[in-house]
């Protein structure tokens, strides 16, 4: 069950530790302008206590700023990239606030700015790396059973199935799925994969009393707006907290402003003069990184090339194959040759599956780690693709989902990438085209810069966490 005091407990310990790190890390700023020969030599010599009173309005500061931005607030399914984001935004207004009191109370600026700027800036990597150990440590304690959410699902179709297998696979998360309910009209079906019905969505008050429920998650998107509203009615939310799956409308939402037409309300859901801006952005991340990339990566490409020669010598090192890109138009992909010369002869193009007896042995460990994409940064070097968007399918293969998947031509309105939001969250290789084509149009309709650099920085654990390889 979800332990309150717990909850407290970890918040206040997480405060305790932010603040501990910010005194840390002014120590260490002081040490490494005044004691080492890291920076420039100093004009004049400041003592250790000069530096004390400094101490606690840093501490009290940060802490007061990340707790008004409610970072003591314990998230099941928290991203650690999006708490650095978070962490760092709020270190750098604690910063301005604490040089802002400083230069108010005190006639001239009396420290040095290169420790304060030191111990700030790593005061950033100090409390994400604390935030993570207190975030295993409460995943840990969910795993033992502790601190647990007895949750609820609404529906039992394809989302409600796809809801509860993220949560059996993310037991670091702490949710205990008890039961299902449905709608009012739906047929009953009397289990979801092992979880039992609970009776229809009218009774959910008595379900949730009965089987002592703390959240509910509506996992069914025919449901109409007034269902999940009447359904949210129907529970106390100061005791159960509610999460709908969102619909087309919620899903595209962060893209809407609210402008007028002479008076009369509108809805922006996407303002097609500020595109041409992303792509521009977007080009000048991908040279950037792309070139960094091919020039860092040179020895360990060259080094792979040879290893393909030889061990398979008949063949050549690369790989090209036509790929649909930007607006439907083709363009030819590179990669490392990780399958045998006759991989499709007398089969025409096939899907490429998990152990794949095409694969060479080599060709498997290339596949393993996705090493064999890495020639696609010249790619994005010439602009057929970016680092960040949707993979680029063959073909065939968009001929076919086209006809068979909702919107999926949508996804070219982006440019394919080495990289994208559908493969950080672990849909890679076989796995649900579906699944796949629903994150690729999440990424489409709600891409940002931030959104760009937090897929980088997932994609390499996602590497080593590969369950299709």
């Amino acid at each position: 069950m979800r332990s309150p005091t717990l909850t407290i407990l970890l918040a206040l310990a997480m405060a305790v530790t932010d603040a501990a790190m910010v005194t840390l890390c002014l120590a260490l700023a002081y040490l490494a302008r005044f004691d080492t020969t890291l920076l420039p030599e100093p004009e004049e010599a400041h003592a250790w206590e000069h530096y004390l009173p400094l101490l606690p309005i840093q501490a009290v500061v940060l802490v007061a700023v990340l707790a008004a931005r409610g970072l003591y607030h314990i998230r099941r399914n928290a991203s650690r990239v999006d708490e650095l984001q978070q962490v760092a935004s709020g270190v750098v207004m604690a910063a301005v606030i604490t040089v802002g009191i400083v230069a108010f109370t005190e006639r001239d600026f009396p420290y040095s700015r290169a420790v304060i700027a030191l111990s700030w800036l790593l005061t950033i990597p100090a409390v994400w790396l604390a935030r993570l150990f207190h975030f295993g440590l409460h995943g840990t304690l969910r795993r033992l059973g502790i601190d647990n959410e007895r949750v609820l699902l609404v529906g039992s179709g394809e989302v409600a199935h796809a809801v509860l297998d993220k949560i059996r696979r993310s037991p670091i998360w702490g949710y205990q799925v008890i039961g299902f309910v449905t709608d009012w009209g739906s047929p009953r079906a009397s289990q979801l994969e092992g979880v039992p019905s609970l009776g229809n969505i009218e009774h959910i008050d008595e379900v949730v009393h009965r089987h002592r429920i703390t959240e509910i998650i509506i996992a069914d998107p025919e449901l109409t707006h007034q269902q999940v509203l009447d359904t949210v009615r129907r529970v106390d939310t100061r005791e159960v907290s509610v999460k709908v799956f969102p619909d087309v409308f919620q899903l595209i939402s962060s893209q809407v402003a609210i402008s007028d037409l002479h008076g009369l309300p509108l809805l922006s859901i996407r303002d097609a003069s500020l595109r041409g801006w992303r792509y521009i952005i977007k080009r000048v991340v991908d040279l950037a990184v792309s070139g960094l990339a091919l020039v860092l990566l040179s020895p360990l490409l060259l080094f792979i090339a040879l290893l393909i020669k030889l061990t398979s010598p008949a063949g050549p090192v690369f790989f090209i194959q036509e790929r649909v890109g930007l607006d439907g138009r083709p363009f030819w992909v590179i990669k490392f040759r990780s399958m045998r010369m006759d991989a499709e002869h007398g089969s025409g193009p096939v899907w490429a599956t998990r152990s794949d007896p095409r694969t060479t042995a080599l060709g498997r460990w290339l596949r393993r780690f996705s090493v064999d994409e890495l020639p696609q940064f010249v790619n994005v070097l010439l602009g057929d693709m970016s680092i960040v968007g949707p993979r680029p399918e063959r073909p065939h293969f968009v001929q076919q989902f086209s006809q068979r998947i909702p919107n999926y031509w949508d996804r070219h309105r982006e440019k394919t990438g080495l990289t994208g939001w559908a493969q950080v969250n672990g849909l890679r290789g076989d796995t649900s085209i579906e699944e796949r084509t629903a994150y690729d149009l999440w990424y489409v309709e709600n891409w940002n810069l931030w959104l760009d650099f937090k897929i980088m920085l997932r994609t390499i654990p996602a590497l080593f966490r590969n369950p299709n390889g």
